[in-house]
């Protein structure tokens, strides 16, 4: 589905007298309904990377395929649209709009894309059940908890039918109860079909996914396959393979 081809990116000063190599070489594909976590200590180049996933930055060089089509001939004026169309993203700290209700936060994405009205109240309706987030849909953010909020806001990345749902520290501002209860959204929805690339500090929520990649220094240092390892096996093998990158 996804193919990532000698990816890199310099950050240039503003005078071009210092060079910053956030990403070298970056090599892998991501298959169809897959589930798949970045790790990295700060700095390591993966959300530079899920930036550029996301079309919200450039490579320097290299290739994005998507559905064999490489994103980087997509014009400037499309982006946006592309973007509506074909990726769901979801942030750390939510993004949703104080002033929408969560179900107009929920809709906008159709909204800017046109769709009637009913067509987008069945599409709501769908995604609300699956997320068990229809009681709340009259409320506004600041009304709601965080993990609430959080799945309010993978609602709206779905709603459009994304290829790739991409997630950059999605439990990061949540607290344990609440992080592991979008986990099992999360698991729940990749069993679904739903393919997802999540960013993540966190060992228990790089833990369920089906695959790790660790980058450091801007390159893919190790993968790790789950295959059919229990939970705390997973967690034990993502935190020998952190600790290996500090030390190296």
């Amino acid at each position: 589905m996804l193919e990532v081809q000698n990816i890199g990116k310099i950050y240039k000063s503003r005078f071009g007298t210092n060079e910053v190599h956030a990403l070298k070489d970056i090599n892998f594909t991501v298959e169809e309904g897959e589930y798949i976590a970045i790790m990295g200590e700060s700095g390591s180049g993966k959300t530079t990377l899920l930036n550029i996933l996301a079309l919200l930055d450039k490579p320097t060089k290299g290739s994005v395929i998507l559905r064999n089509k490489d994103l980087s001939t997509i014009k400037d004026s499309e982006i946006a649209k592309f973007r509506r169309e074909n990726l769901g993203f979801v942030f750390q700290e939510f993004n949703l709009l104080d002033t929408f209700t969560l179900k107009d936060n929920i809709l906008l994405p159709l909204v800017l894309a046109g769709e009637n009205i009913s067509s987008m109240e069945l599409k709501l309706k769908e995604i609300a059940s699956k997320l068990n987030i229809e009681e709340i849909l009259s409320h506004y953010p600041y009304e709601v908890s965080g993990g609430q909020k959080q799945r309010a806001a993978i609602a709206r990345a779905l709603i459009t039918g994304p290829d790739i749902l991409l997630a950059d520290e999605p439990t990061g501002a949540l607290d344990s109860n609440s992080s592991r209860e979008l986990l099992k959204v999360f698991e729940k929805l990749n069993k679904s079909g739903q393919t997802i690339l999540m960013v993540t500090h966190s060992v228990m929520a790089a833990s369920e996914a089906e695959r790790v990649l660790f980058i450091k220094d801007g390159k893919i240092y190790h993968q790790l396959y789950k295959g059919n390892m229990e939970l705390f096996e997973m967690q034990k093998k993502i935190s020998e393979t952190m600790q290996m990158l500090q030390r190296s």
